[in-house]
């Protein structure tokens, strides 16, 4: 079906937007303009692509299925672009993904190693779940993402490469929960208040599934978006935080409760669009790390 592109681009634009002045603007084109285009490119396609009201404009289920495919490809040319018109005294740009957690406590010396060896090219990192850090690879809105591993949302489109090995502990004031003397079990440690990440971490679906496999239900106390929340929580005694090692420099007012079955590990990998060329630049941040595996 031999549809301008323009079209495309103006569906995207409104489909971001919910709005079609605002991709008006954006576009530096007539609201009439927006309208007519969006008229033509569904009666090409023969579907509806947005439900229009006095007050919202929302997109179909036709829409949204367009916009999944659309985004990718509109990012993907816009990369092109700013990479064939990159000055090269200001350098181009490295977009990365990854989570607060592993950006504070893995990426920094990574960051500051590429900056030192790319000083002209701006680093733009996103910060998102695990999860969602796949979502945004998938979309080309991100040319490279750090995330924990296992994590389903990466997909066989991905290159995956292994950067750290890690271990999850159980953490606790060890005066308000004086377990450090021996290990406890599952079952016991399902007794007391456990600080978590929320549902919508790989680090929870861990956790969870640790429990469904020992055919325990896991009731968490408190569920926070923040590792640095759950230690703060954790610090003031009310109650035992489930988080990854490498976030706990040192154990001030803090001791590590030992399970007495083996925990597995988990690793942080690097992942890029298999599909989609990456620059020199991305090649050398990804390397740094996996080099540092290696050794």
């Amino acid at each position: 079906m031999d549809i301008n592109y323009e079209l495309y681009k103006v569906f995207y634009h409104v489909a971001k937007s919910l709005s079609f002045s605002d991709a008006a603007n954006e576009l530096f084109i007539s609201q009439s303009a927006v309208s007519q285009s969006i008229k033509t490119l569904e009666k090409r396609l023969n579907q509806t692509l947005f439900i229009r009201s006095t007050k919202r404009v929302a997109l179909t289920k036709e829409g949204e299925l367009l916009l999944k495919h659309v985004e990718p490809a509109i990012n993907l040319i816009v990369r092109g672009e700013n990479q064939l018109c990159a000055d090269p005294k200001s350098g181009m740009q490295l977009r990365i993904g990854a989570s607060d957690t592993i950006c504070r406590y893995y990426l920094v010396p990574y960051l500051n190693k590429f900056h030192k060896q790319y000083p002209n090219i701006h680093i733009k990192v996103t910060n998102a779940t695990s999860l969602q850090c796949a979502t945004l690879l998938e979309r080309n809105e991100v040319d490279v993402i750090v995330t924990n591993s296992p994590n389903p949302a990466l997909n066989n489109t991905m290159e995956i490469l292994p950067v750290k090995e890690f271990k999850d502990i159980f953490i606790a004031n060890p005066e308000a929960f004086p377990l450090t003397d021996r290990s406890i079990t599952l079952k016991e440690l399902q007794q007391y208040p456990i600080l978590m990440l929320d549902k919508r971490s790989t680090t929870s679906m861990f956790l969870h599934n640790l429990f469904l496999e020992n055919s325990m239900d896991l009731v968490p106390s408190v569920e926070l978006s923040s590792n640095d929340l759950l230690i703060d929580l954790a610090k003031i005694g009310l109650g035992i935080a489930f988080i990854p090692d490498f976030c706990v420099k040192e154990l001030t007012d803090l001791s590590v409760i030992q399970i007495d079955q083996e925990i597995p590990s988990r690793l942080l990998v690097a992942s890029y669009h298999k599909d989609i060329p990456l620059s020199d630049a991305g090649k050398y941040f990804i390397e740094s790390m996996t080099n540092s595996m290696e050794n």
